[in-house]
Order: C-alpha cells, then structure tokens, then sequence
C-alpha cells in the first residue's frame, strides 16, 4: 500500500484508536492533520506524527460537532497541505446509562460528537475531493452500532447512524471517484476499555471468539487499506475488527 504523499484528516486523532490511525499514516509517509478538544495531546502526538516519517503535521483544537469550528479547521488544513486525500471520521464519546435514566443532554451529546460530527466534517472535506475527482472517507463505528448494547442507547443510536451515513455518502460520491467504507471496532485496548477493571474484562473477552482484546493497530492497518488504492472498488461497506463478536 503507497500511501506516500496522500494527505490524510484524523477526527479524535490525539489518542486511543485516533493517535494509532494517525500514526499509521504517518509511518506511510503522509501529511497528517488532526483535531480534538485536548491542546497538551494535540501538541504531543503532532510532534510524534512528525517524528514517526508524517511529510507534514498538523493538530487543531476543534469541537466538531460545531460547523463553524469544522469549516476554518477544513480552510486550515487546505492551507498547510493544499489538498485532501482522505478523511477518517473517528471522533467520539461515550455517556453510558440505561435508557429509561438517560438524560437529554447526554443523548444529545453523543449523537453531536458521534454522528453530527462525521456529517459535518464530510460536508466540507469532500468538496476539495470531488474537485480532485478522487478520495477516501472512513468512518469509525461500531459493533454497537450494529447489534445494539444494552445500556449505551445513545452510543449504539450514534454508530448505527454512522453506518446510515457511510452507504448515503457511497451513493452520492462515488461517480465522483470518492468511496466511504465504515470500520466497526470491537473490544480494543484502550484508555476506555481499561477503565471497566479486570473482572468486566475478564467477562468481555468471554464474548469474544478468537479468546483476546484487540489493539489499536488491528483498527488503523484496516483503515490504511481502505484508504490504499487496493480497496479501490469497495464503497459503502461496514467491516467489523471485533474477533468475532459479531458473525
């Protein structure tokens, strides 16, 4: 895969699966923009984009769940790299609780971040692609997204959206060279995953098929396909890194 001078835009590109997905890239020889609310990971992980083999690096402070804040960040990064190649759509949160205790403002800020964000950010981003007549959008869900999980009804709500938004944005962009695939984690290790202790763990992987959690760079060596001239003529599709959760 000859992802040498692409120009690649990670969403929650700081930390977690993000920072992996960025780095990934950078390893590959492309210029890395990415975006999220922490200054201090942001400065951290531009630098070891850059230090990694990145052609160029970029980190912004942007809550993408504003269009405002998405639109100078999409003018900020068409000025440093003067293109986009492809757009990883990874922000997100999680704001557990089951439904009939579920506030508002706790569904309405996961589908912001979660879903309205990857909107937003294909709004903008895809029109230097369709000018280019060629990119790369993928978008990261989840198996919640596609079995549903008990108590994470806003979270599951989000990522099945997503899904909905990845086949849409296939069919409208693909007689313009652009294809949308979708990515849908299962149980990876995490800062998130390590937060539930041991024992949930333990019972976790119990789901599991294959025996184990997976790692960050089972998401972002799928991801670096997707966007590699080899996955060419696969648009709107969901794979799921899960181990076999869901089969």
């Amino acid at each position: 895969m000859n992802l040498k001078d692409k120009t690649v835009v990670v969403t929650g590109g700081n930390r977690g699966i993000g920072k992996a997905i960025a780095l990934a890239f950078a390893q590959q020889g492309a210029a890395v923009a990415i975006c999220g609310t922490n200054e201090t990971t942001l400065k951290e992980t531009s630098a070891e984009v850059e230090r990694v083999g990145a052609a160029k690096s970029l980190g912004h402070k942007v809550d993408v769940s504003k269009e405002d804040q998405v639109e100078a960040f999409t003018k900020s990064v068409l000025e440093a790299f003067g293109k986009v190649d492809i757009l990883v759509n990874n922000a997100g949160i999680t704001k557990d609780n089951l439904l009939l205790r579920m506030s508002e403002q706790d569904w309405e800020d996961v589908l912001n971040i979660n879903l309205k964000s990857a909107f937003l950010m294909t709004k903008h981003f895809v029109k230097p692609m369709m000018k280019a007549r060629r990119g790369r959008i993928i978008n990261i869900t989840s198996v919640s997204g596609v079995k549903g999980n008990a108590g994470q009804a806003n979270y599951a709500a989000s990522k099945a959206g997503l899904i909905g938004l990845t086949k849409t944005t296939a069919r409208e962009f693909a007689s313009r060279g652009i294809t949308c695939n979708a990515i849908a984690p299962g149980f990876i290790q995490t800062d998130m995953t390590s937060a539930l202790g041991e024992k949930a763990l333990a019972e976790v992987t119990t789901q599991i098929p294959l025996g184990f959690l997976g790692e960050t760079s089972d998401i972002a060596n799928t991801v670096l396909f997707f966007a590699s001239d080899e996955a060419r003529y696969i648009t709107g599709q969901v794979i799921c890194v899960d181990g076999g959760m869901v089969i």
